[in-house]
Parts: structure tokens; C-alpha cells; sequence
């Protein structure tokens, strides 16, 4: 069974969305470089990031999103942007998006079940936890075990924070892996000490 994961684009003081939700500048350096990935989806970045990148989806089976992100992101037009199963967390299902050939399953039952359901759906990979909501529920819930955070060097002063909400105990984390990319972006990632 798969590690259950978040990686985030993040700025410098915490946060993952400005105040009106824009994250145009924390994910420019997804576009802004000459190594594309594998993956598509127009995204190009430093080499430096490209791998780390690239190992985030060669690893990914399935993922685990909430509602608010699901809508900010447009819905992502009715599509999921990567070829995995998606799985929403949400209090009810849009009728337009409901029924054995939607695209996106909706869970009503909470992030614990979501999570169940993506690790059964992911084959063995690992279930990517997004936004800022689900991951701080997988956190609460002793779910979560790995964090990929791309460091941005912006500050945006306010808008929606990555651990606000954690609850409990502080968590100790185990340092991985530190990739410094030339455009200035830090990949942080770290396994949840348990």
C-alpha cells in the first residue's frame, strides 16, 4: 500500500492561495522553464524541479481533493487534469457530475473514507492529498505520511494557510530530500515521524 501525501506550492509565510484564492504566483515556476515534463499538461520547469515533478506523479495512484478546491480549480472543466482517479470530498454531489461514468467520485462520509477508497483505486501507488482543508483533516486524522512542499520565494501576507488547523500535538518530521532549483524554488520534502 502507497504512502498518503500532499505536495503543495506554498509561499514563504505559509500560505497557499492569496487572499482572493489567486495562486498564479505560486504556481508560475510550473511553466516558466525549458525542461517539460513527462506528463504534459503544459507544464515546464527548471530541471531541478522537472525531476522532482516527475517523481510526484510516477508515484501518484490516486488523489484525495475537497470541494473548494475542486470548485476554484473550475472543476477542472469536467476533466481530471492527470490521469489518476479523483476523489472529492464534499457534502453533497452535483447532480451534472453524479452516475457510474462521472469522472470524479464524490465522497460524502469524510476525508477517512476518501482516503480508503483512493488507496484501494491507486493500485499499490500513493494517494495525493490537495488544497488546504483535506490535508489538514488527513493530518488530525494520523493519515497523512509524507509532505512535498515547493518552497515559492514570495510573501503573500494573507490568504489560506497550509497548517492552521492541525490540532493535537506538534508533529516531528524526518527530512528527506532539499532540492534548490536555480528560479529559487526549495523542494522540502519529509516523512511524518510516527
Amino acid at each position: 500500500m502507497g504512502d498518503v501525501f500532499l505536495a503543495l506550492s506554498m509561499s514563504l509565510d505559509g500560505y497557499v492561495a492569496g487572499p482572493k484564492d489567486d495562486v498564479e504566483l505560486l504556481h508560475r515556476w510550473l511553466f516558466n522553464g525549458e525542461a517539460a515534463s513527462r506528463h504534459g499538461h503544459g507544464l515546464s520547469m527548471v530541471e531541478a524541479s522537472r525531476e522532482v515533478v516527475d517523481d510526484y506523479f510516477d508515484r501518484a495512484g490516486a488523489c484525495v481533493v475537497g470541494r473548494r478546491t475542486f470548485e476554484l480549480a473550475g472543476r477542472w472543466g469536467g476533466r481530471p487534469p492527470f490521469p489518476m482517479p479523483y476523489f472529492v470530498v464534499s457534502h453533497d454531489v452535483p447532480d451534472e457530475l453524479a452516475g457510474p461514468d462521472a469522472p470524479f467520485t464524490f465522497v460524502t462520509d469524510g476525508v477517512e473514507s476518501a482516503i480508503t477508497r483512493a488507496r484501494a483505486a491507486a493500485d499499490g501507488k500513493n494517494v495525493s492529498v490537495m488544497g488546504a482543508d483535506v490535508p489538514q483533516q488527513a493530518i488530525r486524522a494520523g493519515l497523512l505520511d509524507e509532505l512535498l512542499i515547493h518552497l515559492v520565494p514570495v510573501l503573500l501576507g494573507g490568504g489560506k494557510r497550509l497548517f492552521e488547523h492541525l490540532g493535537g500535538e506538534p508533529l516531528e518530521l524526518d527530512r528527506r530530500e532539499v532540492v534548490a532549483t536555480p528560479d529559487g524554488i526549495t523542494h522540502l520534502r519529509y516523512r511524518i515521524v510516527r
